[in-house]
């Protein structure tokens, strides 16, 4: 079972290693003898390209009349699946996400589907990535009103890996540890045990049954890909069925504080960080992994090359495909009843003002470094600021050749100053 592991980008500052460089020295060798889909191609040119003046940037000049050195910053890329990316957007969805947090405690569910199906998913990735979701979101909405008598609320996120990025497709919830129950008189929260929250087995079972019989009307409907009918879909079903399927639901490990850092792990997470890269060599690619086998020991796995890029792009989403998704109470188009529930667990009706400000990248680089010193000091003479003067467009050709050649010249020219 997938177990809770600390942030790897919160490990170290500087990885040694990095995704780009693997495929700046390896990827149009394995073009050749792999097929990129479009989503993949986007990926991999993203990758390349953040942080460098492909993607455009800022010229900037410290204000120090004594220091006016320059220096350009490039853009990043954003793209989902690139391991430099994302920290900050992780800081402003955390705030945003506090607009749904209730005075409860919530619980931590795991679906997962049976591996017989992964060369299925593979050729109808975004059919049975939504099937997937939403008979999982289906049964949990069911056995809250069966259980709880009332609308839990819950949120997602999709991830197709294991910890050495293998095909491992599962969802994990955070549901809420109660329920909005409503009747004539109004509106009251009939709370879970802390120890309970649905029967794992019962729910399970029929999770496998539901998903099984769902993808079976896909396959008679004609609505699979089973290319070109190598793939014996009733075989498949056979043998999934006949399987103990497991739904894993995790007691409450933290308070309401800490839920949303908890979730970010989750759905701030790629395949593979590049603190997680521990050595590249000519051919071969080494990372570490916790082998939840092992009682979550941390191990280092050795790939070639080619298999670790396989393994990597394999996890590329298609485009579109919305991977983090809010249900219930949760759901956008359930804030007044978002609002009853916090009115009946002693809560201010009204969501917080406060959750409409944006945060502000300098207060969360200090927050985050531990550190009141302006992130935007000058490194060269440590006095003034660095300052943006001008904003540049992605460079091509003969720009971008000149951009390389004057970082070389003040890189240089700063060494022996």
């Amino acid at each position: 079972m997938t177990r809770s592991h600390p942030a790897d980008s919160e490990k170290e500052e500087h990885p040694r290693f990095d995704m780009a460089d693997i495929f700046r020295k390896h990827i149009g060798n394995y073009k050749k003898t792999h097929r990129l889909s479009y989503e993949q191609h986007k990926a991999v040119s993203a990758i390349l390209n953040c942080r460098t003046p492909a993607m455009g940037g800022v010229l900037k000049w410290c204000d120090n009349p004594e220091c006016r050195k320059w220096e350009f910053c490039y853009k990043p890329c954003k793209n989902r699946h690139c391991p430099k990316c994302g920290a900050f957007e992780k800081a402003q969805w955390l705030e945003d996400q506090k607009k749904w947090i209730l005075p409860i405690h919530y619980f931590h569910v795991v679906f997962t589907i049976d591996h017989v199906f992964n060369l299925l998913v593979d050729f109808n990735r975004k059919l049975l990535f939504d099937l997937f979701i939403q008979v999982a979101a289906q049964l949990l909405k069911e056995f809250g009103q069966k259980y709880l008598g009332g609308e839990i609320g819950f949120s997602m996120v999709m991830h197709t890996w294991g910890q050495t990025m293998q095909e491992h497709l599962h969802l994990h919830f955070i549901v809420t540890g109660g329920a909005l129950v409503s009747s004539p008189t109004g509106y009251s929260w009939n709370p879970a045990d802390h120890k309970f929250l649905f029967p794992a087995l019962l729910l399970s079972n029929q999770f496998r049954n539901r998903f099984c019989f769902e993808l079976s009307k896909l396959w008679t409907d004609g609505k699979l890909n089973t290319n070109d009918g190598t793939f014996d879909v009733q075989a498949m079903l056979r043998e999934a069925l006949s399987k103990d399927w497991e739904v894993y639901i995790q007691k409450p490990l933290y308070d309401k504080e800490k839920l949303i850092e908890y979730l970010a792990r989750y759905i701030f997470r790629i395949a593979i960080s590049n603190h997680r890269i521990v050595a590249v060599a000519k051919d071969t690619v080494t990372f570490k992994y916790f082998d939840n086998r092992d009682d979550g020991k941390e191990k280092t796995l050795t790939l070639p090359v080619f298999e670790f890029i396989r393994r990597f792009l394999s996890h590329v989403l298609p485009d579109g495909f919305v991977r983090v998704r809010h249900f219930g109470l949760h759901h956008a188009g359930c804030r007044l009843k978002l609002q009853h529930a916090r009115r009946v667990l002693g809560e201010p009706f009204e969501l917080p003002a406060t959750l409409r400000v944006k945060l502000k990248f300098l207060d969360w680089f200090k927050k985050i470094t531990g550190s009141d010193t302006d992130p935007r000091l000058c490194k060269f003479c440590g006095k003034g600021l660095m300052l943006p003067v001008r904003e540049f467009e992605p460079l091509r050709g003969w720009r971008l050749s000149l951009v390389s050649w004057l970082e070389v010249f003040r890189s240089w020219k700063f060494a022996f100053a």
